[in-house]
């Protein structure tokens, strides 16, 4: 379904390159087990710690290279930490689209709608703009999305943002410059409407970043709106795994790799690691009474995880880059799954704009399923942002299920967090009937709710100097995950299996043994956004020449 419109792979290559290194083409078998000689060559041995689409996605590369990989858990279980809210996969997800081709699974659904709730009622429709006749961007955003409630004029005023948009080009000096103002400040100094803000952007930024804007980076502001709606028309079209992740794409994955002898060490968490001080590199990976040796060293886990092993760790802790990730923090998450006693249904008319004061629109007792299987929601006066799914579109296993089952993802649920189960069920409960009405005559039968405290990134004003780079001051240790910088453009899960990718590339780099991994690049500007952002540089060249230009703050 969708290798059809896979893009050309390039050759990621790590910043140092070895002299004469070349990508073989032998056979995996005999690269390991044989030198030029034709005799038996020692395994190199590779210890990636997470298991999520950044630790699995390095640990794939590796054992097709033929080395010796062993894969810690982290400590929530395999592939949990991309597993515990439903997560869309976007057009611009080549990587991970790639990925599942090889595999050879088919694990999405067809390409679905969704939409954007306010406390006001249904805000924003948006279609599959694949489907449509592709329009300049941000022309085809703006023409084809519906806007229920927000006046044409309103609308307008986002359009002086293309201006910041063009700016932010993703490297670190534009990191550097938006990083340190908020989200809100961000759209105030480009003129946004106020009710734009409120009830459109805000809730996609709180959605999308998992905290009120003013909580949020402009940096990382710029990063996602341009990679998930700007960069092209289409980008914003979405799949959605037809089950659990674990199911559906981890363990067929990680079967695929038991064949090529990765070892998945069970009941595992890492405590520290054991530096050779004569060649200052990681020798050992300590988990509690086992050690294991490694040539080389992943860490693909999560800031709050790499945060207790940083505390405990008698080697990371002697590390500035290290001890920064103390500064940073994340965000609390609970989800929430409930199964009704009947098929939830609501007034056609009323699903369509709930608050409508158009006098033309004729209200009857038609009643329909809920219109669509993902919804984002958000503006309900309460700090947090959720989405809810109708997995009876989504998950395989609900399919011809006779009542509704349903799961709502809840972002920022600080306050959320402390309340006892039936308290959550009546919040859920309430912001559900807010959107859908007949949720108010539904009874749920089962229900699962499950708390994950410090488990998303907070990209907050002023994260950006304490992320982390692929590479650490460790010359045999290299990091990935969502949170680790890259200038690869992309975000969220297509960011963590292609940063697992680029560590594999520092290993293949480091150890001067195997095949770069290819990484499908994010598609390239179009023709006008790169006119205008290569005249952005030139000017921006020419003002650094001017006397004081850096003299005032920025």
């Amino acid at each position: 379904m969708l290798s059809c419109w896979r893009l050309t792979p390039t050759l990621c290559l790590s910043s140092r390159h070895r002299s004469g290194f070349y990508c073989r083409t032998a056979s995996v078998q005999s690269h390991v087990n044989q030198n030029n000689n034709g005799e038996e060559k020692k395994m190199k041995k590779i210890v990636i710690v997470g298991s999520g689409w950044a630790g699995l996605g390095a640990a794939h590369h590796l054992c097709k290279q033929g080395f010796d990989v062993k894969v810690v858990d982290d400590g929530n279980g395999f592939g949990s930490p991309d597993d515990v809210c439903i997560q869309g996969f976007w057009y611009p997800y080549q990587n991970i689209f790639s990925l599942v081709d090889e595999l050879g699974i088919k694990p999405f659904t067809n390409w679905m709608k969704s939409v954007l709730y306010s406390e006001g009622g249904l805000e924003v429709e948006f279609p599959i703009f694949q489907d449509l006749p592709q329009l300049p961007t941000p022309l085809g955003t703006l023409f084809y999305t519906q806007f229920n409630r927000v006046p044409l004029v309103d609308r307008l005023t986002s359009l002086a943002l293309l201006a910041a948009v063009i700016d932010f080009d993703n490297t670190d000096v534009a990191w550097k410059k938006y990083d340190s103002i908020t989200a809100r400040e961000l759209f105030k100094q480009f003129g946004c409407s106020e009710r734009l803000y409120r009830d459109v952007i805000g809730p996609l930024l709180q959605v999308g970043l998992f905290a009120p804007a003013e909580q949020c980076s402009a940096a990382a502001t710029l990063g996602i709106l341009y990679y998930f709606i700007l960069a092209h028309q289409k980008n914003f079209d979405l799949v959605w795994c037809r089950g659990m992740l674990k199911e559906k794409i981890f363990e067929p994955w990680m079967d695929f790799m038991r064949t090529r002898d990765c070892e998945f060490l069970d009941d595992r968490k890492v405590t520290d690691f054991l530096l050779n001080e004569e060649t200052g590199c990681i020798s050992e990976v300590v988990c509690g009474k086992e050690k294991y040796n490694a040539d080389a060293v992943i860490l693909a886990a999560g800031i709050s995880t790499l945060q207790e092993l940083v505390k405990n760790s008698a080697a990371l802790c002697t590390r500035e880059e290290f001890l920064k990730v103390s500064n940073l923090s994340c965000i609390d998450i609970i989800s929430v799954k409930l199964r009704f006693d009947k098929k939830v249904r609501a007034n056609k008319c009323l699903i369509r704009n709930i608050f409508s004061t158009f006098s033309f629109i004729n209200f009857t007792n038609e009643q329909v399923n809920i219109p669509n299987a993902s919804n984002a929601c958000s503006g309900f006066g309460d700090s947090f942002a959720w989405t809810f799914f109708d997995l009876n579109q989504i998950y395989d296993e609900h399919k011809d299920d006779p009542v509704t089952v349903l799961q709502a993802d809840f972002y920022h649920a600080n306050e959320l967090l402390p309340l006892k189960d039936e308290h959550v069920l009546t919040k859920v409960m309430s912001c559900l009937s807010k959107c859908i009405e007949g949720f108010d005559t539904a009874t749920v039968t089962d229900k699962q709710i499950r708390r994950f405290p410090k488990f998303l990134t907070h990209y907050f004003p002023g994260s950006y100097k304490y992320m982390m780079r692929g590479s650490t001051s460790f010359p045999n240790l290299f990091m990935a995950g969502d949170w680790i910088t890259t200038r690869h453009g992309s975000w969220s899960q297509e960011k963590s299996y292609v940063t697992g990718l680029e560590a594999a590339n520092r290993v293949v780099d480091y150890l001067e043994d195997g095949s770069f991994a290819k990484i499908i690049p994010v598609e390239e500007d179009e023709a006008h956004i790169e006119t205008f952002r290569n005249l952005n540089r030139r000017f921006n060249e020419i003002r650094e020449q001017v006397p004081l230009s850096n003299y005032f703050l920025q």
